[in-house]
């Protein structure tokens, strides 16, 4: 499977970044509610594995947060190779609202 890989720089320190994205998930869930089905994801401190299916490809992967940083890296099937940019700038543009200083 291609893997896809982003990270996106923030001053939040670990600790804010990671509070900040632990309620990312719910709101990826309620936002992209008619594209995104079994969202599915579980925290280890400050790392997300997550899954998602969106129009029926399955997307997985693994969010890092770092004290200046979030990295995820995550595998797409063959079928989305396609899609590869549109995905990973939504992902990155999705990441770099969240952990902005000063929220939208």
């Amino acid at each position: 499977m291609p893997a896809f890989n982003t990270e996106v720089s923030h001053p939040l320190g670990k600790e804010e970044a990671t509070t900040r994205l632990k309620s990312f998930l719910e709101k990826v869930k309620e936002r992209y509610k008619d594209m995104v089905s079994q969202l599915d994801g579980t925290w280890a401190d400050n790392i997300l594995d997550f899954s998602l299916t969106t129009y029926g490809i399955k997307i997985s992967g693994k969010l890092t947060v770092e004290e200046d940083k979030a990295t995820i890296n995550g595998q797409l099937p063959f079928a989305a190779l396609a899609f590869k940019g549109k995905i990973t700038q939504t992902i990155t543009q999705a990441l770099e609202k969240e952990l902005a200083t000063e929220k939208a």
